[in-house]
């Protein structure tokens, strides 16, 4: 019975609507579907949006492990305040960050005004972009990677800092190799939201077609225009990249994973 709720459930919300999409991306034909999705404009949104995704992802992983790390290994006066504020992004609404986001870094804003002395732009460009997926992708990693440092054997650490290894040599041996499980994780999770972003970027970004228009921008425009097989097509084909990546990136944790448990 357990089993037919959850399938059932799952059918619903995630099943049924994926085949909507598909049955609406291909319901012109293949060489409509082929045009949809070739156009120079959406080639260079797929460009845009992977590329800022990917960077996003990045800078999440090395700030956000760091952050993870002196949340469980250190104890300083607010530390509660910070470890509640990474949770910031998932109750705040998106629209409201790109507003947030798109004012502080504007040429007039506080921050954009320091970037603009050495001539850097933050609102308007594709570092704006990455910015705003940063902000929101950041949680996936810091909480990913912080149950992992709460569940690492010390006793490994201590050992290796006994037998004369030096904190460095301890860091990329023994810890970094026990969590870099959880940090795939985290940057699978973080790339695939940042993919799909839509609020927090759309006030940042300037939207400039070839420039500074991102997939789900160009998608929404498609539905504003009454084009639902051309947004639907081009949904499909973010919808099989991104598939194709979780299932890469699944298969090297599990490879990890393996190799951990085996040392």
């Amino acid at each position: 019975m357990t089993l037919g709720l959850a399938l059932t459930y799952l059918s619903l919300l995630v099943l049924l609507p994926l085949a909507a999409l598909l049955a609406k991306s291909g319901e012109r034909g293949a060489g409509a579907f082929l045009s949809a999705v070739t156009d120079a404009r959406v080639v260079a949104s797929y460009r845009l949006t992977f590329g800022t995704s990917l960077v996003a992802a990045l800078v999440d992983c090395v700030f956000g492990f760091a952050t993870a790390w002196v949340l469980v290994r250190y104890r300083f006066p607010g530390r509660r305040l910070v470890d509640a504020a990474i949770d910031l992004p998932f109750a705040l609404p998106t629209a409201v960050a790109g507003i947030t986001l798109a004012t502080l870094y504007s040429p007039n804003g506080w921050l954009g005004r320091g970037l603009d002395v050495i001539g850097v732009k933050g609102s308007y460009t594709p570092l704006g972009i990455v910015i705003a997926l940063s902000f929101v992708s950041l949680p996936f990693v810091v909480r990913t990677v912080q149950v992992a440092l709460l569940e690492l054997d010390r006793e490994s650490e201590e050992a290796a800092l006994l037998l004369g290894a030096r904190p460095l040599q301890t860091f990329f041996r023994v810890i970094f190799p026990a969590v870099w499980p959880a940090v795939l994780t985290g940057f699978t999770l973080a790339f695939a939201r940042a993919l799909g972003e839509y609020g927090s970027v759309v006030f940042i970004a300037g939207n400039m077609p070839m420039r500074t228009e991102v997939t789900t921008l160009l998608v929404v425009g498609k539905l504003e225009q009454y084009d639902y097989a051309g947004a639907a097509a081009i949904a499909a084909v973010m919808l099989g990249a991104s598939f194709s990546l979780l299932l890469v990136v699944n298969v090297l944790q599990r490879r990890a994973a393996r190799k951990v448990a085996a040392s």
